[in-house]
């Protein structure tokens, strides 16, 4: 490919929206745009965030000298949609209702499709996609069994990131990902582990609301009938418990903060209960990596850790002295979401994604 294609990527947060202009590989801009408190709460609802938060990404560009005439390609985080299988979809009317309706509930990734669609609106020959959001559902049947009939067990993990580090590390030993069978380990706020076969993740903890690990603000899977129990005897209300499962649960729970870094700095100045909550999490992770392993019948070709935990060595070696013996371990630390978006328009430019279609 000779020519320069550029590339803008966004990707709205809680509290920020991060944006980047890509040309091609390599990154041109790059910009982390906070939103205050006050800002966010003059909004009802996130969707309703929607040109407040478009405006700044145009302000921002324009400051940048940034024309808009010359991005052919926008990715936006993906939202809340109906589960889909992973790769590059095309924003289209059917999408874009879905996301302004919150099919599985509000979050702000849902502004993501929706700001690159009105953008490239915009823009002659622009095109607006997602790529990769937290619903891709690629499950075994067999995993999808919960115990009971009126559960099932559903697929939200961090698959932009991944994806993009299966991807990665693939290629990185000219390999072709979907001829692999990988286990895939997230550690962020939330920590997912998949199971990747040829490609498709075949099971998945569901990190977003408690099943898997507990993490640095989630608690995981908890005891069932304690969990019942906490519910009916009247001390909590229902938004009580849900933080203690998502926001305000696992080591923010037991230490009082959500920062794994602060955790183990605890821990190496001899906090004995903060050194005991950071074992007892790689110990879980360990565990779900094993259980992995039974999903993929022992065949794996590597287990891959990424996230902004996988940045402390220490932690990471609790895991991978637990699980070294089931695959070769590779450390990729951080998350870059960014080049992840950027990476899967590109994937679209050359021709090495197929575009799907959202029904």
């Amino acid at each position: 490919m000779d020519n320069i294609v550029r590339i803008l990527a966004i990707n709205p947060g809680s509290t920020s929206t991060k944006i980047a202009v890509y040309e091609n590989e390599t990154p041109v801009f790059l910009k982390n745009l906070k939103h205050s408190k006050e800002n966010l709460d003059q909004f009802e609802k996130i969707t309703d965030q929607f040109q407040f938060r478009k405006d700044l990404i145009l302000n921002q560009l324009k400051e940048a000298d940034i024309f808009l005439s010359s991005i052919k390609i926008i990715v936006g985080r993906g939202g809340l949609l109906k589960p889909i299988e992973s790769g590059v979809y095309k924003v289209n009317a059917a999408m874009v209702h879905d996301l302004k309706n919150s099919y599985l509930g509000e979050h702000a990734s849902n502004l993501g499709g929706l700001i690159a669609h009105d953008i490239a609106k915009s823009i002659p020959g622009a095109e607006a996609y997602i790529a990769n959001p937290v619903v891709v559902d690629e499950m075994d049947d067999i995993a999808r069994f919960a115990g009971h009939p009126k559960f099932k067990r559903i697929s939200i993990f961090h698959a932009l990131n991944q994806k993009a580090v299966a991807r990665e590390h693939a290629k990185s030993i000219m390999r072709i990902y979907e001829e692999m069978n990988l286990i895939v380990v997230h550690l962020g706020g939330g920590i997912t582990v998949g199971a990747h076969r040829k490609g498709r993740v075949v099971d998945v903890n569901q990190g977003l609301d408690g099943e898997g690990p507990f993490s640095p603000e989630r608690s995981g899977t908890l005891p069932v009938g304690a969990l019942v129990k906490m519910c009916f005897i009247g001390d909590y209300t229902e938004n009580e418990i849900k933080k203690m499962i998502k926001g305000e649960g696992g080591i923010a729970a037991y230490l009082g903060t959500n920062s794994a870094y602060e955790a183990e700095k605890k821990a190496a100045d001899g906090d004995k209960q903060a050194m005991a909550v950071l074992e007892a999490m790689a110990y879980q992770v360990a565990k779900d990596i094993g259980a992995m392993g039974t999903v993929l019948k022992g065949e794996v070709d590597g287990i891959l850790i990424t996230g902004g935990v996988a940045n402390s060595k220490w932690f990471v070696n609790l895991i991978v002295e637990r699980v070294h013996k089931i695959a070769p371990t590779y450390v990729y630390p951080g998350e870059d979401e960014m080049k992840a978006l950027a990476s899967n328009g590109l994937r679209v430019i050359k021709g090495e994604a197929e575009i799907k279609e959202y029904i």
